[in-house]
């Protein structure tokens, strides 16, 4: 016993309540995660579903026509937000049907152009979909059956990740492991309502005043979700399973617009979800000062094994073996974001999205 109490000395003690500690938060976060349901596989069918596809774009020239390939034809409609590129001429060149909305006074672009795509159509289910997402066949097929079968009328698809830049692979499963270490997410759907994949049952989405009721918020998925809340109508958040995939946000730019405008998003609808980012953020970050205190303790082995750790709690998000060795530093690289992010949502300051300036409201 005392050569057990011995090996305790104060570095070795913090080290095993860190490695304690972190290793809870993670598994929770990963379980919160694993919660939300898979998107059930229906096989394409012959027959298109009653389904027409929205896509707002803003400047998204050589991204547009790939998620407009992503569906069957002639479901896709376009609406060009004030493209200052081809974006217009290449979603046509891939067979979507392109649409200019009319300013409407007090919306935000995104919201005004989704009012306007919504306006001209009559299918049954209207599926508003972002111009970097990606969907493999019987996609609409499998989100229509879920909807259906659980009596839903909205239904928000979280869509895989998909990284190309060195930004992405860094940060995004990191930031992916905090934004579900919180379980406030499980107990309120429309906390997870994200505005790349929201499938909505027309007839209820204009009975809640679609877009037009939302168009001045920031959060437009948010808000779309909460007010079918509050009309008593069913919603739910569900996993793609690889039918679906999405970009985030391109390079170390698109990552701190992205993050900041999270950050905004969370502190001011629920903020006990950006205290527990942070918190998890802030003791993850300990990995590094906990391994100087051991190796000037003496301890040579035990500095690298803390890397070795964060790595192991983090493979779930990274994926492969090879990508996860980035986690330690991921765990540093999103500091500067996240304390940016946390400065612009609480003092109110202007947002830049989608080449917009927009002054939280």
């Amino acid at each position: 016993m005392a050569v057990a109490l011995q090996f305790l000395t104060p570095s070795i003690t913090a080290a095993l309540v860190f490695a304690l500690v972190t290793s809870v938060l993670f598994y929770q976060a990963r379980r919160n995660y694993s919660r939300v349901p898979r998107l059930p596989r229906v096989p394409p069918g012959k027959t298109p579903p009653d389904c027409m596809v929205v896509i707002p774009a803003r400047n998204e020239q050589g991204v547009i026509a790939g998620a407009v390939k992503s569906f069957p034809p002639d479901t896709v409609i376009v609406v060009d937000d004030g493209s200052t590129d081809r974006t217009a001429d290449e979603a046509r060149e891939a067979g979507a049907g392109v649409l200019e909305p009319p300013p409407i006074k007090g919306a935000l672009g995104k919201a005004n152009a989704c009012i306007a795509g919504a306006r001209i159509l009559t299918s049954r289910w209207i599926l508003f979909a972002d111009a970097d997402t990606r969907y493999q066949p019987g996609f609409l097929e499998s989100a229509i059956e879920g909807a259906y079968h659980s009596e839903l009328f909205f239904l928000s698809v979280h869509l895989t990740p998909r990284a190309e830049s060195l930004s992405e692979h860094l940060l995004e499963p990191y930031t992916e492991a905090l934004l579900f270490s919180s379980s406030t997410l499980q107990r309120e759907p429309a906390l997870l309502f994200e505005g790349k994949c929201i499938l909505a049952l027309r007839e209820a989405y204009e009975f809640i005043g679609g877009h037009t009721a939302i168009a001045k918020f920031l959060a437009e998925d948010f808000h779309l979700g909460m007010l079918a809340r509050r009309h008593k109508m069913g919603i739910a958040v569900v996993r793609a399973a690889g039918l679906g995939h999405a970009r985030t946000y391109a390079g170390w730019k698109g990552a701190w617009r992205w993050i900041e405008r999270k950050t905004f998003r969370f502190i001011h609808m629920e903020p006990r979800i950006t205290v527990k980012i942070l918190l998890t953020a802030s003791i993850a970050a300990l990995w590094l000062p906990l391994g100087a205190w051991l190796w000037f303790a003496g301890y040579r082995i035990g500095p690298f094994l803390l890397p070795v750790l964060v790595m192991l709690q983090l493979r779930p998000w990274y994926g492969n073996r090879l990508r996860c060795l980035l986690a330690p530093v991921a765990v540093y690289a999103a500091i500067p974001f996240l304390l940016h992010g946390l400065t612009t949502a609480f003092f109110g300051k202007q947002i830049v999205w989608k080449g917009r300036k927009v002054t939280p409201a």
